[in-house]
């Protein structure tokens, strides 16, 4: 009868602690989030995003600046002055003038073409980056969105084990009573339940944590889900094509790698400008003119073309010129450093993914299987009044669950990975195209 009843107060206290967990979980109440509306805020005001395409508003801006180099000036200039005449009378008299001037450049010997391909090569590269950051925001949201799923269910095996802990360690002032166990025993329960109970708080505040880092990642900072959907994930199932084959798809397609090689371009087509610059240039000027003082010399309307060509500048072209020699060298080397770290990182995410869709899968599998039959045992005994370790049974199945479900997040997030270092969407669920 003693048993039953302790027995009795085990079922009371795991369940007692489910509804203490429940009432965390649901604390704040609101819509269930799925994975698909998580992802769908990829495109949303985040400030990632918004720095981003503000660099290639920049961008744009300056091809603009580029591609206005040979639009055509027009300025008025009005003058006060006085002179004194060399003929005639030596007095200063006055000698004001107001003219009108239109200026074109007829041709500048590749300075503009140089600057506008430049300023066109840079959007490019701000273009392969904002997918670039696309793809980085998508990672964020599915890892962050997985990481609230896990805490969920470590929260509940670390609730399940403190529960336990706790009834065992009831149950251990009772048999002090009567003299079953020493003090030293009791103190030692005692401890266990402490150490369960720190874990289970901590589990209980990495739900907190994992919630405001996904409303972070979902540009809604504040507005914690209460409830996310596990997603099936069959993307998972895919298979990997051949390891040469991802090779040069990634070096074609690959985001950052576009945005070095449109940096280079960019660089090489400034190096002509600045090249240009010790060339002629040619301008077209239309001026009407009026005078306060007449004389044979001054028209009141000219047109002309101006041919100026630079004899003499200083080291200033030259200097300008190294930089320019540098900074493409600088460029051209991240960018073979970039091939090596890519390429290492596509050989990494592809064995990752076979090793998840093989080994991890099996060996989550095998344990999930022999947790799912200690805790068919451990009910039965339990209902014949053999032994009280069921809640222990229970949270060791969840943490079988999680190591499952951790398997198949993982594998998630590795073919995100690697459809990013392709250049393939990550929003959509395709097929990786062989």
């Amino acid at each position: 009868m003693k048993d039953a009843h302790r027995k009795s107060r085990v079922g009371h206290g795991l369940i007692s602690f489910f509804f203490v967990f429940s009432s965390a979980i649901a604390a704040e109440p609101g819509k269930r989030l799925t994975f698909n509306e998580a992802l769908a805020t990829v495109e949303s005001a985040h400030p990632d995003l918004l720095m981003m395409q503000a660099e290639r508003d920049i961008a744009l801006a300056d091809q603009g600046i580029a591609a206005s180099r040979s639009d055509t000036s027009v300025n008025l200039e009005g003058i006060l002055r006085s002179g004194r005449p060399t003929a005639g009378n030596h007095d200063f008299t006055s000698d004001n003038s107001l003219r009108l001037t239109a200026r074109k450049t007829l041709y500048d010997f590749g300075r503009t073409s140089a600057a506008e391909s430049a300023a066109k090569s840079e959007v490019n590269a701000r273009d392969a980056e904002l997918i670039g950051t696309r793809d980085k925001r998508t990672l964020e949201i599915m890892a962050r969105y997985f990481d609230v799923l896990i805490a969920d269910m470590q929260f509940t095996a670390d609730n399940e084990f403190m529960a336990v802990a706790y009834v065992t360690f009831d149950q251990g002032k009772d048999r002090l009573a009567v003299g079953q166990i020493s003090s030293i025993e009791l103190a030692d329960l005692e401890s266990r339940f402490q150490e369960t109970s720190l874990r289970r708080n901590a589990s209980e505040q990495r739900q907190r944590i994992t919630r405001a880092l996904l409303a972070n990642a979902l540009n809604r900072p504040g507005n914690l889900p209460s409830d996310i959907e596990d997603p099936a994930l069959p993307g998972n199932q895919r298979v990997l094509p051949e390891y040469e084959s991802l090779i040069s798809s990634m070096l074609l397609n690959n985001a950052r790698l576009k945005a070095n090689i449109e940096s280079l371009a960019a660089s090489q087509k400034r190096l002509e400008f600045v090249r240009a610059d010790k060339g002629p240039m040619l301008d077209a000027e239309v001026q009407a003119a009026d005078y306060s003082r007449s004389a044979s010399t001054r028209d009141s309307l000219s047109a002309g073309v101006i041919l100026t060509w630079p004899i003499y500048q200083g080291n200033r072209v030259d200097a300008r010129i190294a930089r320019e020699q540098a900074q493409f060298q600088k460029l051209q080397a991240g960018n073979e450093k970039l091939k090596m770290e890519l390429t290492q990182a596509l050989l990494e995410t592809y064995l990752e993914i076979g090793q998840l869709q093989r080994s991890g899968r099996s060996a989550a599998k095998k344990q999930a299987e022999f947790r799912d039959l200690v805790l068919e045992k451990s009910r039965g005994q339990y209902e014949v009044e053999l032994k009280t370790n069921l809640g222990t049974s229970m949270a060791e199945t969840v943490e079988a669950t999680l190591r499952t479900r951790k398997n198949e997040y993982h594998l998630a997030l590795a073919f995100a990975r690697l459809e990013a270092l392709l250049g393939a969407p990550l929003i959509t669920q395709d097929k990786i195209k062989q």
